[in-house]
């Protein structure tokens, strides 16, 4: 059984219904690898606790199929890739309406859940599960062809609930295909992405071996429409990045009307929040607690960011980092080491205290942003930051 790393206010995901319709129980590889190949539409794989050492890649490419722990604890699951002869460990392709939930995956050189996005997969859900020591990409999805691409891109997907922890940095000799001398690593990274729902994950510990990976919430090449809310980000090189500096001659923007909100991120020393080719996208009430960042990024803005609004951001440090050329909106950004005003920012929980006088009240309303961090509504004259102090 692993023993990840849990506090008392993480999110907590609400139990899956019980399975509809036929269901296959597995309780080793061998029934695994053949569930996996077998499946029809709308059946459900249900493992048994227990340690599955895979001995290759496998994946699902059936539609409506779930595979789901049967006791509900991610923990008892583990899907391991440290024997696996390939790179990757579960992929998810030319399928819709696929469910993963409660289980662990570990241990592999690339990455972990593979999403091949331009077999045409839709409406995948990633519930529940954790993510351990994937020394590339936890979540990945590839790029897109361009023709047909608004088909073909993966719509209606959504990660909740989900821990992401490495036990340490990357190293060297995790991945002898590491591009970046080690920090070629990220938690969730994503293309061609729309109207996806990234929310209520736990993120800690996604670093590179010198510091300098990439985002542990990642999504560009003309992601649209996407909303990533009430994630925990700890220790990660960087936290949300939207967009990135490379991009193909195709790509104009590589988030358009995207929203970051209601986010929790302490220690993120390349970048807590950085915004790179976008277009009228949104970074609201979000709390970012650094203050003694390495670059002063608590939120960065790079090249173009056409239409973009960052307002309501509690950033308990140095500064915002402003290298867009782009006219951007401020807001009621608070920007100040308010260490004090945190519940426990040592550990990441950054709900509020008494002692955030600078913070309560003095937002603006925002459509976008009816509730907080926990889910409890926004009064009318709302706090700034994620969390609304309600004593």
């Amino acid at each position: 059984m692993l023993t990840p790393p849990q506090q008392d206010w993480f999110p907590k995901a609400p139990p899956l219904p019980h399975p509809n319709g036929t269901t296959i129980e597995v309780s080793d590889v061998h029934q695994l690898i053949l569930a996996l190949k077998d499946v029809k539409p709308g059946q459900t794989i249900l493992m048994a606790d227990g340690h599955y050492m895979m001995p290759r890649y496998v994946q699902i490419a059936t539609d409506n199929v779930t595979l789901r722990s049967a006791s509900g604890h991610r923990e008892r699951v583990v899907i391991d890739g440290a024997r696996s002869s390939h790179g990757e460990l579960l992929g998810i392709s030319a399928c819709s309406g696929v469910t993963i939930a409660d289980l662990t995956i570990q241990n592999i050189k690339w990455n972990g859940f593979k999403i091949n996005s331009n077999t045409n997969v839709q409406k995948l859900t990633i519930y529940n599960c954790i993510i351990h020591n994937i020394w590339q990409r936890g979540i990945k999805g590839v790029k897109v062809p361009k023709e047909n691409r608004d088909v073909v891109r993966p719509k209606q997907c959504r990660v909740q609930y989900c821990l992401f922890y490495n036990d340490r940095p990357k190293r060297l000799s995790d991945d002898a295909r590491d591009i970046a001398k080690g920090n070629y690593i990220a938690g969730i990274d994503v293309m061609h992405t729309k109207d996806w729902v990234i929310s209520d994950n736990v993120f800690v510990g996604i670093q590179g071996r010198t510091y300098e990976g990439r985002g542990a919430i990642f999504i560009w090449h003309d992601s649209q429409d996407c909303v990533i809310e009430r994630n925990i980000i700890i220790d990660c090189d960087v936290g949300l990045q939207l967009g990135n500096p490379h991009r193909d001659s195709e790509t104009q923007y590589h988030c358009v009307r995207c929203i970051a909100k209601n986010n929790f991120i302490t220690r993120a020393p390349e970048a807590g929040i950085v915004t790179v080719y976008t277009k009228d996208c949104k970074v609201l009430n979000n709390t970012i607690h650094d203050p003694k960042s390495r670059l002063g990024r608590l939120i960065r803005t790079v090249f173009t960011n056409d239409g973009l609004i960052i307002a309501n951001n509690l950033l308990s440090g140095p500064r915002i980092s402003h290298e867009s050329k782009s006219k951007v909106t401020f807001l009621n950004n608070i920007i100040k080491d308010l260490t004090e005003a945190f519940i426990n920012p040592d550990r990441g929980d950054l709900h509020l205290t008494d002692a955030a006088i600078e913070a309560v009240d003095k937002g603006s309303p925002l459509a976008e942003v009816k509730e907080d961090f926990d889910g409890d509504q926004r009064r009318a004259r709302p706090d700034i930051g994620a969390d609304e102090l309600n004593n």
